[in-house]
């Protein structure tokens, strides 16, 4: 396992259900006919908990690999965190080639799918063919990729014929719901009881973001924690400032 799937490994958790979506979409590419491609994507908006999914399906154990692509990737950047992330020991010297083909074998033994977050990050740089040439290198039917990515990527990924076409499902991430904001009070106020009425506004005045959700959990935790409360509802946060995601007005003197 490698050091960045260590560390989700032991971070905070909840069981939400982006979890869900992005889990019935890597066994679905995993249980795949051989005759049948093996390139998924999930999308979604900013915030809904798309990395957080990815890395936890990423740590569990023979589940998935996980890397998270950068705007200084390279396509020798991309093939080193794929290897690292793989286990795989390569000299420094190793060639692009040399390195796919491990990636390729890797992904065709073991059959774990490779989740490549941030991917609109491959898109920009023109790299979404490399990708497929993973996918390819390994026998019909046994490599397995998934493509996480903001609410445009599979827009993006209609100009790569040849990558779009080897497409098994898209798989759109959801907002918060009620079900998402009482698992993420459990996990960012364990030791308050937040009511459903201060849920909905959350999720009201968030436009359900999971991310500004779970921002809002802590302060109220905190105000909670401030005022010895063991319970807080609508009322109980009443004039308490909500994250929304806008800037804060520019204060004038004088």
């Amino acid at each position: 396992m490698s050091k960045v799937n260590r560390a989700r490994k032991s971070a905070s958790f909840a069981p939400l259900r982006n979890l869900t979506l992005l889990e019935e979409l890597v066994i679905k590419l995993k249980g795949r006919s051989p005759d049948v491609p093996g390139l998924g994507v999930f999308h979604g908006r900013s915030g809904d908990g798309k990395s957080r999914a990815a890395a936890w399906v990423g740590a569990s154990d023979h589940m998935a690999y996980y890397v998270e692509a950068n705007d200084f990737w390279t396509p020798r950047a991309m093939l080193r965190a794929v290897v690292d992330a793989m286990g795989i020991a390569m000299p420094p010297h190793a060639t692009n080639n040399e390195l796919a083909a491990k990636i390729a074998e890797e992904l065709e033994t073991s059959r774990r799918p490779l989740i490549i977050d941030e991917a609109d990050h491959l898109a920009k740089k023109d790299m979404i063919d490399k990708v497929r040439a993973l996918h390819d290198m390994a026998s019909p039917g046994t490599a397995s990729i998934v493509l996480i990515g903001e609410e445009g990527l599979p827009q993006k990924l209609q100009r790569y014929e040849r990558f779009h076409r080897r497409i098994l499902d898209f798989v759109q991430a959801e907002p918060c719901d009620m079900d998402d904001a009482r698992q993420l009070a459990t996990l960012y106020c364990p030791r308050v009881a937040v009511a459903d009425d201060l849920l909905q506004q959350l999720l009201d005045q968030t436009y359900r973001s999971t991310g500004r959700v779970a921002v809002n959990l802590v302060a109220i935790a905190d105000f909670a924690a401030g005022e010895g409360l063991k319970e807080i509802d609508a009322a109980g946060y009443a004039g308490q400032r909500i994250n929304t995601g806008a800037a804060p007005a520019v204060r004038r003197f004088g």
